[in-house]
């Protein structure tokens, strides 16, 4: 059957050809492999798979599975996926698409799903996301697939290919971001890319497929612990009271908006005021897109491109002629979550300390023999057992909410770097707590404020301090003076409970 003529949305510069295979027009149907947008809505992906499935006239298979292998895999991790993949298929049932949400029961157990579905598609889709594990699975699955494959970045609102260098400073980036984000507002994706959608439908998968890899049932979507249990995942990181899907966090951005946004720009580092949007696991877990986030600010703000102010001055504020508070939460949104996405697409080290800028490595380097104040062991740091309470109750936070406030973040991390033997060592006690207990590790941000503790996006200060050198130095003395903090060192003191969920 001729294929119909279907007009073509997304960007090609959002588009990315994994191999040299061809389309098979015979093929049974359309896969969208959804690995990082784990959502039904402004998703490019799923926009993208939708066009080939509407000129192929096949019907479109979306495939949404959770392994059990990757790395700090845990109850917290696996719970917020599966809240999500329980809203997908609550979603998905309704639209003319079959979605097979699959979770491995034993490890490698779902080897084979990929490439059997493979064999009966027509082209394959999936998602571009430039960190964790995803980039090398894709790249090894496109190399072993005999039929053409893609990945969409919907990963933010500036393309990740629109940058042909690497930024070094929140200022530089901001600067080019403003130089080229008007020309992409105007090519956001779709809010609904299966609305109005002429798709032929599929009854099921194969008998063979189903049999050897069935749909998740719904007592393990539900993530019920005694199905978890059965898992072989970390046990011992309990889930959170924070629940994942794109419900929730339509409902946190809601609430966001309307509640917090006006003061953001002057409450947001004070603990107690807990006027942060709470969006950067959602966003990490493909839950939320950017693009619905930057939608809902604009509306409330009554904003439209044509008030941008047309010199690009990399200034924080003033370029988008918004309220204040919208401007510090877009800067936050778009140009430091996007910066860390430009460097995890083009550097491949980009979580070795050997990345960092020469400067930060020669001052860490020259200080790493320096007498430390205290020393503390990774179990020390991992339960909360230091001489210092605040830092303390930053961790316990971490360990009881899988999230960290972002200004005790940079403590944090300041604090870890000072009382580990070297800073090697305190980098890998950062990324092992922040990718073990919270929700939004393991994601480009993530590492953006980790490498930012050790010098990446910041300037050398002075004085020169030991073990930090000219690495911008941060005291929880001068935090406690700054920061409204009673009520949170109260929630998080070592007698409000335990972690363990």
């Amino acid at each position: 059957m001729k294929a119909a003529k279907h007009e073509k949305r997304v960007p090609e510069i959002r588009i990315t050809r994994l191999n040299a295979e061809s389309i098979h027009a015979d093929g049974a149907f359309v896969l969208y492999w959804m690995t990082a947008f784990r959502r039904a809505r402004f998703n490019f992906s799923l926009e993208r798979a939708v066009e080939w499935a509407e000129e192929l006239r096949k019907p479109l298979v979306i495939l949404e599975a959770l392994r059990c292998d990757y790395p700090w895999a845990s109850d917290r991790l696996h719970t917020f996926v599966l809240d999500g993949m329980r809203q997908n298929r609550k979603t998905f049932q309704s639209r003319p698409v079959l979605y097979h949400p699959y979770v491995e029961g034993e490890r490698h157990a779902g080897k084979g799903l990929l490439e059997s579905l493979a064999r009966l598609a027509c082209v394959i889709v999936t998602d571009d996301y430039p960190a964790f594990f995803i980039p090398r699975m894709i790249r090894h699955a496109a190399s072993k697939t005999a039929v053409h494959m893609e990945a969409v970045d919907s990963n933010g609102i500036l393309p990740l290919k629109v940058a042909d260098q690497v930024f070094g400073t929140a200022y530089s980036f901001r600067r080019f971001m403003q130089k080229n984000l008007s020309d992409h507002l105007a090519q956001a994706p779709l809010e609904d890319p299966l609305e109005g959608a002429v798709i032929p439908r599929i009854p099921s998968l194969p008998a063979e497929v189903l049999n050897r890899w069935p749909a998740a049932r719904e007592e393990l979507l539900k993530a019920d612990l005694p199905h978890l249990a059965r898992l072989p995942i970390d046990h011992a990181v309990g889930p959170v009271e924070a629940r994942g899907g794109t419900e929730a966090a339509g409902q946190k951005l809601a609430t966001f908006v309307e509640e917090h946004l006006s003061v953001y720009h002057e409450l947001r580092n004070h603990p107690d005021e807990e006027v942060c949007s709470g969006l950067s696991p959602y966003l990490h877990f493909g839950h939320i897109s950017s693009h619905e986030i930057f939608e809902r600010v604009v509306d409330r703000e009554e904003w439209s491109p044509a008030l941008l102010v047309q010199k690009a001055s990399g200034q924080r504020s003033g370029w988008w002629t918004m309220s204040a508070g919208a401007e510090a939460f877009l800067d936050q949104l778009i140009t430091w979550r996007e910066l860390g996405f430009n460097m995890c697409s083009r550097v491949e080290g980009y979580d070795r300390f050997e990345s960092l800028p020469e400067w930060a490595l020669k001052e860490l380097r020259s200080h790493a023999g320096d007498p430390r104040p205290y020393l503390y062991s990774l179990e020390d740091f991992e339960t909360a057992r230091t001489h210092d309470e605040l830092w303390n109750c930053a961790q316990r936070q971490l360990l009881r909410e899988g999230a960290l406030h972002n200004y005790l973040r940079m403590l944090w991390g300041k604090k870890i770097l000072e009382w580990s033997r070297s800073p090697e060592e305190a980098l890998h006690i950062m990324i092992e707590l922040n990718n073990k207990y919270g929700l939004d590790g393991r994601d480009p941000n993530s590492y953006t404020g980790i490498f930012w503790i050790l010098g990446r996006y910041d300037r050398p200060w002075v004085p020169e301090r030991p073990v930090f050198g000219k690495v911008r130095y941060m005291s929880s003395a001068s935090t406690l003076r700054k920061l409204r903090l009673q009520e949170y060192m109260a929630h998080n003191s070592e007698r409000s409970g335990s972690w363990r969920s």
